[in-house]
């Protein structure tokens, strides 16, 4: 059974609140900052209605689970995710239990830390068009999905506004430093490998996943949300082939829905259909299920 979505939060925080981005909101407790996932979806740069039910249950306990087990390769904004630590800043426990998530605060690196495991997205269409990922060159004749030889680090320029520019290594390390640009490529890679074993010995495909990293105390940690279907490109395994539009385990049945439809993606699309709601939510749920061995 699922429950009614939770679209926003702010009638329900007696915090201020920091920012609204397209699915989180940030409010701030004095030294820690409360992360509210909603169920807000959003496609082709629009906010789309109605929310997803258990969408930011299922990213808010997957970014706890994945911080849980990869805090001994490294540290993490975690303080708790317990709801009821809240106390009286909470209007209606219940509503938000399991979509917050109490952190500490840090500076953020304003790089977007992308690692690429298979030739696929808007690495594909670079490799097309170039040969090249973010300026790396790759062997010619890749098939689209094809499995890299070894992954990649492909770094964005974080805009607050628009699309995240893709730039070479290089530029990252003018733009926050050589050695700074170096532990955070070492640690990508390093956070890529383990999960896409975890998640091999399940039955998943890690294609791709970006990060974001802060400083706390003059050192690098992870913030954000990590290894969740808004932030990585999971595939089925049996559902894997070459050279076709693999189906992600994520929010692939509104894209594919929007993609079919006459909406111009230059305006504010309609309500998703009730059955298009109803297969994401599941979606959600299932690889929740599927990489955690837990049902919600």
């Amino acid at each position: 059974m699922t429950h009614p979505a939770v679209a926003t939060a702010v009638e329900l925080i007696d915090a201020p609140l920091i920012y609204k981005g397209k699915v989180r909101e940030l409010y701030d407790l004095g030294e820690e900052m409360l992360v509210v996932v909603t169920d807000r979806i959003s496609a082709f740069d629009y906010v789309l209605e109605p929310a997803v039910p258990e969408k930011g249950n299922v990213l808010n306990r997957l970014s706890a689970f994945w911080f849980g087990v990869t805090h001994d390769l490294i540290d993490n904004h975690v303080v708790h995710i317990d709801v009821d630590k809240l106390g009286g800043i909470v209007r209606d426990r219940e509503a938000l239990r399991n979509r917050i998530m109490v952190v500490r605060k840090a500076e953020r690196i304003d790089i977007e830390c992308v690692v690429r495991g298979c030739i696929t997205g808007g690495g594909w269409r670079q490799y097309q068009a170039t040969g090249k990922v973010n300026g790396i060159a790759l062997p010619a004749g890749l098939r689209k999905n094809a499995q890299l030889a070894e992954p990649i680090f492909t770094p964005a320029a974080k805009n607050d506004v628009g699309h995240d520019e893709d730039i070479p290594f290089e530029r990252m390390q003018e733009l926050v430093g050589v050695e700074l640009a170096l532990e955070l490529k070492e640690k990508s890679l390093k956070l890529f490998a383990f999960a896409r074993e975890y998640c091999a010995e399940r039955g998943i495909i890690l294609a791709d996943c970006k990060f974001e990293f802060g400083i706390l105390d003059g050192k690098v940690i992870l913030i954000d949300e990590i290894f969740t279907p808004d932030a990585s490109r999971f595939w089925a395994k049996e559902n894997f082939a070459l050279d076709i539009e693999i189906d992600s385990m994520d929010k692939e049945p509104v894209r594919t829905y929007l993609s079919a439809s006459s909406w111009d993606k230059n305006s504010t699309p309609d309500p998703l259909p009730a059955e298009v709601v109803e297969e994401t939510t599941r979606r959600y749920l299932d690889i929740y299920h599927r990489l955690t061995g837990k049902a919600l």
